[in-house]
């Protein structure tokens, strides 16, 4: 048991009020009984995630950051409706529970959903969980058949036409990620210009028009406890849209650091894609195109977006602390992770026969 997923004691100022919360489920779930134990989840730097228990039963409540936010970001009343959409055709989201939008009850917006009890591999293998080569080729197949499953949901008849614009996707990324970075920019960060410049000239049209995750990745996935092979759970559907599933996988890779690559790039990952027997980035691209159907001559462009997206995201992130709008210390580096993302779609870029 000790391999599933725990939470933590809850991080100074983002205590949620107990009485609000425990008057809250019970008037959702009125055979709860006794006082609610409420934890959270350390990881994320964005949405909070609490752990709320009754005795055996457990939930987890996800709500926005304390304090001011940018009014498209943290949408969690969009979250839950795309989930308990989704639900009755692609069985791993979990149950939501209930939807409030009453700022009165905890000051913001929030959802409630089933916990799913499971491992969840993060940065490397928990204490205890070791899968020889073979095994752990299988368990990366099986991870990356979940998006496969996911871009083949038909969006139309489970009634998900309103989340996206669809059509015209990769233009509007490229487009929007330029114009973030350019507005996210310091000083002491390289301007990106010819990547940008590059992925402009090389823009493909859309392949297809399909749900898509947009942070698919193995911190996302839940693993059943007594059958690690088996995904039981994809979460974090904050980014969820309609797009094109070559530029979901793109995203998905710009995380994926796997075992021969350079010491920096090490530094940054955030999932175990470098054990003994992960498939290779070049490999997964192969494994999707040839379960999912979808298929393009080159895959560059769609890496160093990924890697691009990723470098605006971090960029963001960075302008906040070098302005002094965060004292997190764990965002003095990415300043630095950022010119390194530029780097890495350079030489990209270099080598590509686009």
């Amino acid at each position: 048991m000790t391999l599933i997923d725990q939470p933590t004691e809850t991080r100074e100022g983002e205590a949620l009020d107990p009485a609000a919360v425990d008057r809250f489920m019970k008037q959702q779930l009125p055979e709860l009984e006794g006082e609610p134990v409420i934890r959270q989840y350390p990881g994320g730097a964005s949405n909070l995630t609490y752990q709320i228990d009754y005795g055996e039963r457990s939930f987890v409540l996800r709500r926005p950051p304390f304090g001011h936010k940018a009014k498209s970001a943290h949408d969690m009343l969009r979250e839950a409706r795309i989930m308990r959409a989704l639900k009755p055709v692609y069985p791993y989201v979990p149950d939501i529970i209930a939807i409030c939008d009453d700022h009165d009850v905890l000051g913001d917006e929030f959802y409630v959903m089933e916990r799913l009890k499971g491992i969840i591999l993060r940065q490397d293998f928990p204490e205890g969980f070791e899968l020889s080569e073979q095994d752990t080729r299988k368990l990366c197949g099986n991870v990356v058949d979940k998006l496969v499953d996911l871009h083949r949901v038909d969006y139309q008849a489970a009634g998900l036409d309103q989340i996206g614009k669809g059509a015209g996707y990769v233009k509007r990324q490229i487009d929007g990620w330029s114009d973030r970075f350019r507005k996210a920019r310091t000083e002491d960060v390289s301007d990106f210009e010819p990547v940008m410049e590059w992925l402009q000239e090389k823009m493909p049209e859309d392949v297809a028009t399909c749900v898509i995750h947009n942070d698919f990745r193995f911190d996302n996935v839940v693993l059943n406890p007594d059958n690690p092979f088996e995904v039981i759970g994809i979460l974090d559907w904050e980014m969820a849209t309609l797009g094109d599933p070559l530029m979901d996988l793109g995203n998905s890779l710009a995380y994926w650091v796997q075992a021969d690559d350079d010491q920096f790039f090490h530094m940054l990952r955030r999932q175990p894609t470098h054990r003994p027997g992960m498939m290779s980035r070049d490999e997964v691209v192969a494994y999707y195109m040839e379960r999912s159907g979808f298929h393009a001559d080159n895959f560059d462009f769609y890496e160093v977006y990924g890697l691009f997206r990723l470098a605006g995201i971090v960029q963001q992130i960075y302008y906040r602390y070098y302005h002094g709008q965060t004292q997190d210390k764990r965002f003095a580096g990415f300043g630095q992770a950022a010119n390194y993302l530029e780097q890495r779609c350079k030489r990209l870029i270099e080598k590509s026969t686009l």
